[in-house]
């Protein structure tokens, strides 16, 4: 629902798709930084859940940096103020009709 990718081992489910993970963790990704957030036991309620397999998200492209916490805070911050501003100058240049 909101796009995390958390990972971790599966150690139950049920039959309402409920999941616990074990050694879980959320990783986080702008660009071409990333950080991954231990969580330890997360239990996932069934309704909640989009997509669940065997990835090899574990093994990411070289060129993937791997920054703390606080660094990817900021990278999504400035994402954020980039989109914005990219947003209002598209709204300022529709009396143009580009199209």
């Amino acid at each position: 629902m909101d796009g995390r990718k958390l990972l971790g081992t599966l150690r139950s489910f049920d039959r309402h798709g409920n999941i616990v993970l074990e050694g879980a963790y959320d990783r986080v990704i702008v660009d071409n930084l990333y950080c991954d957030n231990y969580l330890g036991l997360l239990v996932i309620r069934g309704y909640s859940l989009a997509l669940l397999g065997d990835l090899a998200i574990r093994e990411l492209p070289p060129f993937m940096t791997r920054v703390s916490e606080v660094e990817i805070k900021e990278a999504q911050k400035a994402k954020g103020v980039a989109g914005d501003l990219k947003k209002k100058t598209r709204d300022r240049m529709n009396f143009l009709d580009f199209d």
